[in-house]
């Protein structure tokens, strides 16, 4: 009778490894079809088509290149703002996982932006802070660029455009492009409809909510007392979404309402966050007030 082979636990790595495969196939499977809603979205020229119901053949085979650029340009966009807080993560040591991008497939823009998991109540409010920030600068950083490129390579003014632009964009459309009115923009193309959804992504992100780059911000720089600001930041919103008839915005309010408006606990909330983190997070707190853009595609 031949003994048995002697049984191994299988160690720590080995687990690791075995429940992070399954994840990196979801991760690269939502990266390609995000390059491919996207790509669709290009092509089309961001119209409010669905894919898989409304035929686009002819757009995908006449406008393909603007296609990939855009696919390019806004998946360089997201995959910055991503970097900035996986890299932040790395360096402080809070375990982080690579992004989560999130395809749709109504074709005005291609993508709702993408995600990453953090173990936030492992960071302090300095880690939380630098994790949290690290994105939506790094994202900004090309995504304004783009937008100023857009501006510039977009020839004449397009009475058009049904993309509304917030005051950041007005602003660098003032300096890139003073012959342009005012109240007008460009035809949509592929680099300043990259740097646009690169605004409101970061414009989103940036309310002082939940579990949003705003909310860990927040968190960091008032302590405990950030969930008072968040849910004072949530009745404000309600009470703007009735009072101006902006009710394109309920079904956000629902999802954040869901989430839970409160942020979770972070370690050593009594240390101090400093002077020049807490005078960056209280400026930080801007950016939705100049990325935001209450209507973001006219309709009418």
């Amino acid at each position: 009778m031949q003994p048995s082979p002697p049984h191994h636990e299988p160690d720590l790595e080995t687990l690791l490894r075995s429940a992070r495969s399954p994840r990196l196939r979801l991760q690269g499977l939502l990266y390609l079809l995000t390059c491919l809603t996207t790509f669709a979205a290009g092509a089309v020229g961001w119209q409010p088509l669905l894919l898989g119901m409304d035929d686009i053949s002819f757009d995908l085979a006449a406008h393909w290149q603007r296609g990939l650029a855009y696919t390019a340009a806004v998946m360089a966009v997201l995959s910055a703002h991503e970097a900035g807080h996986y890299i932040a993560a790395r360096i402080h040591g809070i375990p982080a996982t690579l992004p989560f991008f999130m395809p749709v497939p109504v074709l005005l823009t291609g993508t709702l932006g993408a995600v990453i998991g953090m173990e936030g109540g492992r960071a302090n409010r300095r880690q939380l802070f630098d994790i949290a920030i690290s994105g939506p600068l790094a994202g900004l950083f090309v995504a304004v660029p783009l937008l100023a490129y857009g501006l510039v390579a977009g020839g004449g003014p397009d009475p058009d455009n049904p993309f509304g632009m917030p005051p950041l964009a007005r602003w660098v459309q003032g300096w890139v492009r003073p012959d342009l009115p005012a109240a007008t923009s460009v035809a949509p193309n592929a680099a300043l409809m990259a740097g646009w959804v690169g605004l409101l992504v970061t414009g989103l992100n940036m309310i002082p909510l939940s579990q949003l780059d705003g909310g860990h911000i927040c968190r960091a720089v008032f302590g405990r007392r950030g969930d008072w600001v968040a849910r004072a930041v949530l009745l404000s919103a309600m009470a703007a979404v009735v009072i101006a008839g902006r009710y394109n915005w309920v079904m956000m309010l629902v999802l954040v309402t869901l989430m839970g408006v409160d942020h979770p606990p972070i370690r050593d909330e009594d240390r101090p966050l400093g002077a020049w983190r807490t005078a960056l997070g209280l400026a930080a707190f801007l950016i939705p007030l100049v990325t935001f853009m209450p209507e973001p595609l006219r309709l009418d």
